[in-house]
């Protein structure tokens, strides 16, 4: 028990650092590490992982707005839009088609996603394009429709689906689709997520209860990756400004590749919980998920 707490705060200490270095959310990070130590609990960890987006995201969101950065048009668009994306995400989460042995289609899809992370983050290693800063009186003359349904809604589509913040695709949509440049895409993204995650939080969290998984369960988790992904978050954004950035962006784009692979080509039954003694012949190892009701992962 005690060793799987230290993973989940070591677990919950890379994914602040990662998110606060690069931008991005901390689910990225934590989803695919908890699936690849304790085995296919998907929709759980969506759970524990969007409550932990919400303290993640609270205090880069003020240090962003202390600073300036936040462009209010936009945000004030994508907030609304980025809310009906993570309601109709996660409602296609719960549906049939990701329930039960077929939870293991969420994990591939999630890894599907991580190709597009590794793609992202090879076209920033090799490129060196900036975009002009922007203030109000130029976020002001984005179209709106682009601004809520080129950003705002598959932010959070893609987020209630995955159960992650929503960061890792607004950003690069922010510098596509609106020229935004990068400082104050993220600093969009991190004011979008602090609703986007509570509310994406909560829905999740209710239509796990209704499928069985006990609110408790994702609770303990996000209790004990939560300290530790403030804190690596604060460490992170310190890191931006001392830190050899390309070498830290390409040891993050060969451990998404690896996460990735790894979960597109994991079997359908991964994970099964025990009812019954194993028989004596059985050799396969465990791992508990802490607090969650007993039950073993095998990985």
């Amino acid at each position: 028990m005690v060793t799987e707490s230290l993973i989940l705060l070591a677990i919950g200490l890379v994914a602040g650092v990662v998110g606060g270095l690069l931008g991005i959310g901390g689910s990225v990070v934590m989803i695919p590490a908890l699936t690849l130590v304790f085995g296919t609990k998907q929709h759980l960890y969506q759970g524990a992982a969007m409550m932990a987006n919400f303290f993640v995201a609270l205090p880069a969101a003020l240090q962003h707005r202390r600073a300036g950065a936040v462009l209010p048009r936009l945000v004030a668009i994508m907030i609304p839009f980025s809310v009906v994306g993570v309601v109709s995400g996660v409602w296609l989460s719960a549906g049939p088609w990701f329930q039960g042995e077929r939870e293991v289609h969420l994990a591939r899809v999630f890894g599907v996603f991580l190709l597009y992370v590794v793609g992202y983050n090879v076209y920033r290693l090799l490129s060196n394009r900036r975009f002009a800063d922007m203030d109000d009186d130029a976020a002001r003359g984005l179209p709106g429709w682009k601004i809520a349904l080129g950003v705002g809604l598959p932010t959070g589509l893609l987020g209630g689906l995955l159960g992650i913040g929503g960061g890792v695709l607004a950003v690069p949509l922010q510098q596509v689709l609106l020229r935004v440049p990068l400082r104050r895409a993220i600093a969009n993204s991190a004011a979008t997520i602090i609703p986007l995650s509570l509310i994406g939080a909560t829905y999740k969290n209710y239509c796990n209860a209704l499928a069985g998984v006990a609110f408790v369960d994702a609770l303990r988790l996000a209790v004990l990756l939560i300290p530790t992904a403030m804190l690596g978050g604060y460490l992170g954004g310190r890191l931006t400004h001392v830190a050899p950035r390309r070498g830290l962006r390409i040891a993050f784009t060969l451990l998404m590749c690896y996460a990735a692979v790894t979960l597109i080509r994991r079997p359908a039954r991964t994970s099964l919980p025990v009812t019954r003694p194993a028989p004596a012949s059985a050799t396969s190892p465990s791992r508990a998920v802490p607090g969650v009701g007993g039950a073993t992962l095998a990985h």
